[in-house]
């Protein structure tokens, strides 16, 4: 019983600690970013800096009523960017990060929820610039992750995301691979990416 109460004493003192970084970080002067500030972009659509990964602001919704996520996690941004770059809705316009990827859908295959083509990694197909990439939950985070792939070349691919963590770059480089015919994201969380048609 003494093992349980320290370790929730212990989850209690980390659960302060993380909520406060961006505050001790600001009076420190490691991160000169307030909540909202624009941060990074990507064919005209902003990422915003959201802070600590948990900080939620309220939901943003399209002029048309249309469900982009809550501000301003990672969610939020692909939805957003799909939405004004790519005029795409998706019918399902809920769920974490991590549900955007159907494990029941075969490589190739549409993932009706969000009307987007469904590639696992590995895959057969490349990924592409516009890609939504999904990433698995983690013990620290467990709604999992979503970015806009940005670049590809033949050994490499670059993210664009919004809510990466207090100090953490909005873009991200991750290795590309192909063996046996199959185009692998080198991530142990990378689920797969989804597509527009």
């Amino acid at each position: 019983m003494k093992h349980l109460l320290g370790l929730f004493l212990a989850l209690l003192v980390g659960l302060a600690t993380f909520t406060s970084c961006d505050r001790i970080g600001k009076q420190l002067g490691f991160n000169e970013y307030e909540w909202g500030d624009r941060v990074d972009s990507l064919h005209g659509v902003y990422v915003y800096y959201n802070g600590s990964v948990g900080n939620v602001k309220g939901r943003n919704l399209a002029p048309d009523g249309y469900n982009l996520g809550l501000k301003y996690q990672c969610v939020e941004f692909v939805k957003r960017y799909y939405y004004e770059h790519l005029e795409h809705k998706m019918p399902d316009s809920y769920g974490h990060a991590k549900d955007f990827f159907d494990n029941a859908v075969g490589d190739g295959k549409l993932n009706k929820r969000r009307a987007l083509i469904q590639y696992n990694n590995p895959s057969i197909k490349k990924p592409q610039v516009n890609d939504l990439l999904i990433f698995d939950g983690t013990a620290l985070n467990k709604y999992g992750h979503v970015a806009i792939i940005s670049k590809v070349t033949e050994d490499e691919i670059e993210i664009i995301q919004q809510n990466p963590g207090t100090y953490a770059s909005s873009r991200e480089i991750f290795k590309l691979k192909k063996s046996d015919g199959l185009w692998t994201i080198k991530s142990d969380k990378a689920l797969g990416w989804l597509r527009k048609k």
